[in-house]
Parts: structure tokens; sequence; C-alpha cells
């Protein structure tokens, strides 16, 4: 996934050290679920299902309510930051507190700008109102506001829902092969396939193909945080390798789109088109500077979130991906990761997580429910949620992660590398060429598409 953002070295095929295969390392091993959708449907209580556009649009309200309290605050009290009424030891130190106060702002503000980012989201998926009209107008108003071209990608992403970690079907987030890595083939005198056993020269031999310096991982991570988003949009970085070089979606010709959806990709474009005017023509009126620090910096912000939660909710070398042999909804859908955002155990954490939960509106606390039935409104998928998790823990299976933290990202950056070329379920192999789950299937025969839940 991150080869699109920095260039590989070239694997050496000759060993330099012991080639004796290393002692079979003991892998936990992931029992490939057969629970249907029925069942898990079953376990959701029924009012989660219902959709108000009135308690939908309050959030609208409530975003945009944030983001004008915040931006009031930066304008008043910004400026104030000068010798008359702050005393500081030296005048060049008025201009870095102002520097840092606005920074501030912008980080504050790109939360319920995200905020905005999922209830736009959440119009794609008709989970703002039961209207299609409302959901199209909200959904179109609220994501051109934030950069997004709301048909185009709400078009792509109804396919990564259908077939989330489907090798070939997924949209987004579809893992580098070994052979697309450059990486010599499979060789079981020195390995096995399912990365439990490699080699010493082996090991040693990707660590170097694959760039496995904490350096090179950090500014994988800061190139994937900063323009990953863009980048997916424009010539489809991170996503399915199937489609053609520079498959976009903004052309309605595009092989993301049929035929008859090319007005909405039109209609996108046409969104984008007046985002991108407004913003110059705001830059003709009260400056870059001032448009840069009120708008376009907290706009990045809303793009890192977007990327850090989505990586950290589909990337793990504990989540599995499947070939289409072994694909059903349901594993799809369980194939990824409820985290915190921005939480943990400790004091801080708690109130960093509870802050980023409420202005993100639980999008990475609840994003598991959210993939079984992305028709449930946020404000019901906390206890669709808890009530999935119950039925979930009776097979044995837990889908929470650990929180969505830089520095989960950057162990999760190292530690996914490459899936293998061959396998129905496959998992991350790290620089090392060791998995860290081994699949199970234990009983044979379920089958379940979630073609019911369209």
């Amino acid at each position: 996934m991150t080869s699109s953002l920095t260039s590989r070295k070239p694997a050496r095929s000759k060993p330099t050290s012991d080639t004796r295969p290393s002692a079979e390392e003991e892998v936990p091993k992931f029992y490939v679920p057969n629970i249907t959708i029925k069942e898990l449907y079953a376990a959701i209580p029924n009012h989660c299902f219902e959709r108000s556009f009135f308690r939908s649009f309050s959030y609208v309200i409530f975003d945009f309510v944030c983001l004008g309290l915040l931006l009031w605050t930066a304008l008043t009290y910004i400026p104030k930051i000068n010798p008359q009424n702050v005393t500081l030891p030296h005048p060049a130190l008025y201009k870095v507190a102002r520097g840092a106060a606005w920074l501030l702002y912008d980080f504050c503000a790109g939360l319920p700008a995200f905020g905005l980012w999922i209830i736009g989201h959440e119009c794609g998926h008709h989970a703002f109102s039961t209207s299609k009209t409302a959901n199209s107008v909200v959904g179109w108003l609220v994501h051109s506001f934030v950069g997004v071209p709301y048909f185009s990608w709400k078009i792509s992403h109804g396919k990564h829902h259908a077939q989330t970690s489907h090798l070939t079907g997924d949209q987004v987030f579809v893992p580098n092969t070994r052979s697309e890595l450059g990486l010599p083939p499979l060789d079981h005198e020195r390995e096995n396939l399912e990365g439990t056993k490699v080699s010493a020269d082996l090991q040693e031999l990707f660590s170097e193909a694959l760039d496995d310096a904490p350096i090179v991982s950090v500014l994988q991570l800061t190139v994937h945080l900063l323009v990953g988003w863009p980048i997916y949009l424009i010539k489809n970085a991170m996503g399915q390798r199937s489609y053609p070089k520079w498959t976009n979606h903004f052309v309605p010709k595009m092989p993301l789109f049929a035929p008859h959806q090319r007005n909405q990709v039109l209609m996108s474009d046409l969104g984008i088109f007046i985002w991108i005017a407004s913003i110059l023509y705001s830059i003709k009126v009260f400056g870059f500077l001032k448009v840069f620090r009120v708008y376009l910096l907290p706009y990045l912000w809303v793009n890192h979130w977007l990327v850090l939660i989505t990586f950290l909710q589909h990337t793990d070398p504990a989540l599995p991906h499947y070939q289409a042999s072994a694909f059903t909804f349901p594993r799809g859908a369980l194939s990824t990761f409820d985290r915190e955002l921005m939480g943990g155990p400790s004091f801080i954490g708690k109130i960093t997580g509870w802050i980023c939960a409420t202005t993100t509106h639980g999008i990475c606390e609840t994003h598991v429910a959210h993939h079984i039935c992305s028709k449930i409104p946020h404000y019901h998928a906390w206890e669709a949620r808890d009530a999935i998790n119950k039925r979930l823990a009776q097979d044995g299976i837990y889908v929470q992660g650990n929180p969505a933290t830089w520095s989960e990202a950057l162990r999760v950056i190292r530690e996914c590398k490459f899936i293998e070329d061959e396998g129905e379920v496959r998992f991350y192999k790290n620089a090392q060429g060791k998995a860290a789950r081994v699949p199970v299937f234990v009983a044979e025969g379920v089958s379940d598409s979630g073609i019911d839940m369209q």
C-alpha cells in the first residue's frame, strides 16, 4: 500500500547469510468467521435502523456552530497577543505566539470540519434521512464544502463496502503483493507461505528491499497523511490496481462508473469547481495568508483525519484479506477494526478520546457496525456496536483495535509491508517476511453475499 509513496530498492536474489529456515514461530490463529449477515442484523435493536432528518441535521448545525465559535475565538483573541495585552521576554515571540495560536485553531477546527465530512459520508449511505433527495442535497453541499466530489466518491465508496478486503474487488487500501514489490518468489526451502518460518538471509533481504528504516516509515506516513486523499481521488493511489493508470473520480468514462452515472460525476465536478472558485475568490478578497489560516490548514487536517482513521480501520497485521473464493460480505465487514480516535487508558487519553469521538461522530469507534449496515445513523451506531460485539463474542470474534494514534499508524505502516501472491486468506507480512496471524477454516460451505442488505 505504501509503495505508491516511495520507491523501493531492488531485492537481491543471492543469500548473504544463513539460508536455513528459522524455527517455526508460534503465531495466533485466525478462525475465518462463518457468521451470516442475518445473524448480525438480528443482534441489532430495531430502533437502531431508524433515521431522522431533523436529528441528523442537528449535527450539521452542531458542526458549523463549533467551527463558528472556533473562528470567532481565533479572530477575536489571537490579534490581542501583542505588547499592549501580553508581556513576553522578546518582541519576536509575539509573532511566534500568534502563529502557534493559529496552528492550534487549525488543529481544533479540523475536527468539527471532519465531522461535516462524516455527515456527507452518511448522506451517501442514506443514513442521514429516509429521503433520497435530502441525502443528495445535503451530501452534495456538505461534501463540496470540504472538497469532496460527492456522487463520484459515493459510487466508488459503495463498491468498497460491498467488497471490503476483497483482493480484486475492494477499492482502497489494497495490499501490495510480493511480486508487485519485486521480491523473490516464495522459496519453500527458506520460508513458508504462512510467514511463521523465514530464514535469516531472507529476513535480511526483505528488510533491505523494503526500506525498513524508522525515518523512511515516518516519511511514508507523513506523505500518506498529507496528500494520500487527493492523490487517491486524482490517480487512484492506494486503490484497486486492476484499474488503468490515472483512474480518477472526475472523468465519467473512468471504469469506476457506469454509463448511467455520467450526470452524477459531472454534478460532483461542478461542486469541486465551485469549491475551487470560492477559495480563489476568497484569496483575492481576503489575501492568501488569511484564507490559508482560516480554511486551507483546517482542510488539510480534515484530509489527515480521513486518511489516519480509514488507514487504521482497514490496515493491521491482524486483519485478513480475501481471495474471491473465500470472500463473503460478513467476512469483509468483519475484516476491519473499531478504534478509539486519539484515545487511551490514561486520564488524558480518555479526554482526547471523548473529544475526538464527539466531534467526528464516532466514525472511528463504530466502524464495524457501519460496515455491517451502513444505513445505521451515527447516533445509533454506538448501541448497534455494543449489540454486535456481544453477538460476535459468542463466536470468539473481537474487532477492537488499538487506539488510532500517530504512533499506532507508524507501527502499522512498519508491520504491514506485503501479502503473498497466493492463498485464499492472506495477512500482511512485515519487513522480515513474518506474518502475525495464520488463517484457519473451521466450517466450510457457508455463503453469504450480503445482497439482502442492499
